[in-house]
């Protein structure tokens, strides 16, 4: 998820933990606990695009990262924080429960994230909820902005954090539904219409879980469309794409390809844009897809200018939109 969830969700979880102990201090030590896994973010001063991105969610988003780091900050903070007579116990469940909250949210991105490094590279994603969601994100932000503002004392600060993880929890849960109910209509549109497919994943579509991608995988590419919760037609439009992998054949020893391809988790097509070959990963969506067939990839890296490639992940979410667009998209998420 986005910096911003992690901190209010953190800010919550320390008051529930020990805000009694240290009072507001909960807030501020909670929102930066609930970010320690994105340390990985400092591998991009040094790591090559392709390797930088599945260094993200590695290693630091493990559950091995976890039990490591969580009784060295636990003791950390035992030091610290003597005279407020917190066990080390207690500093280990307020550390252990941020970092492994926030690797568990983290999973139900398109993203994926690396549970069992270094032991296995398979990466988790249940591809239920976008990278920034405001629905998701509202409800522990309102808690957190409650929590700054009453007293130490009020005993109205508990409600507020019950309600700010409960209503995300219960969005989290929504998404989930969302994901099967679409899930089971792609299921019944392939079958209906006799398309083979080796595999297909669906994901929800920018800020939102109403409107979802679905990608289904064949031997030479992929039928790509979209689905809204709403749409009341059975149908669902695919346009077919080829993978086009003979024109990485040139490049196949280059190690940039290898660690794309496994990053892409075999979800990818290649092309050319005029003179420079292009690797897409279609996990991340199309930029704007909704409004028609041809949409170029959000992930796209240059492998003929490999130096061009900053800001891969998301440098194309919102290229290309307007006013005009925006309201296109909210439009198709209340469906057709």
């Amino acid at each position: 998820m986005d910096t911003i969830t992690h901190i209010v969700l953190g800010a919550c979880i320390g008051e529930a933990v020990a805000g009694k102990q240290i009072g507001k201090k909960a807030l501020i030590i909670g929102a930066l606990a609930q970010n320690i896994p994105d340390i990985d973010i400092l591998a991009s001063f040094w790591l090559p695009v392709s390797a930088d991105v599945l260094a993200h969610r590695g290693f630091t988003h493990s559950i091995l990262f976890t039990l490591l780091v969580t009784p060295i900050l636990a003791w950390c903070s035992l030091k610290l924080f003597r005279q407020n007579e917190i066990s080390f116990r207690k500093w280990s469940l307020f550390w252990g429960l941020q970092i492994l909250i926030h690797i568990f949210i983290d999973a139900f991105n398109a993203y994926g994230t690396g549970w069992f490094e270094p032991f296995s590279h398979y990466r988790v994603s249940f591809n239920t909820m976008f990278v920034a969601d405001p629905l998701f994100t509202l409800w522990p932000a309102l808690a957190m902005a409650a929590l700054i503002i009453l007293k130490v004392t009020s005993k109205k600060r508990m409600f507020w954090v019950k309600a700010g993880l409960g209503l995300s929890g219960l969005y989290l849960v929504a998404g989930i539904g969302f994901k099967l109910f679409i899930d089971n209509a792609v299921e019944k549109n392939l079958h209906k219409r006799s398309i083979e497919a080796a595999d297909y994943f669906t994901t929800p579509t920018p800020l939102n879980n109403l409107l979802w991608y679905v990608v289904v995988k064949n031997d030479s590419g992929y039928n790509t469309g979209y689905r809204s919760v709403f749409d009341s037609k059975c149908n669902i439009d695919l346009h077919y794409v080829c993978r086009n992998d003979s024109l990485l054949k040139p490049d196949a020893g280059q190690k940039d390809v290898g660690q794309l391809l496994r990053f892409s988790r075999g979800y990818y097509t290649v092309n050319k844009w005029h003179d420079t070959l292009v690797f897409n990963d279609l996990y991340f969506g199309e930029m704007l897809g909704w409004k028609g067939p041809q949409s170029r990839y959000v992930f796209h890296y240059f492998l003929t200018q490999p130096t061009d490639n900053k800001l891969i992940v998301q440098r194309g979410r919102f290229a290309g939109w307007d006013r005009a667009t925006l309201t296109a998209f909210f439009k198709r998420m209340r469906g057709i």
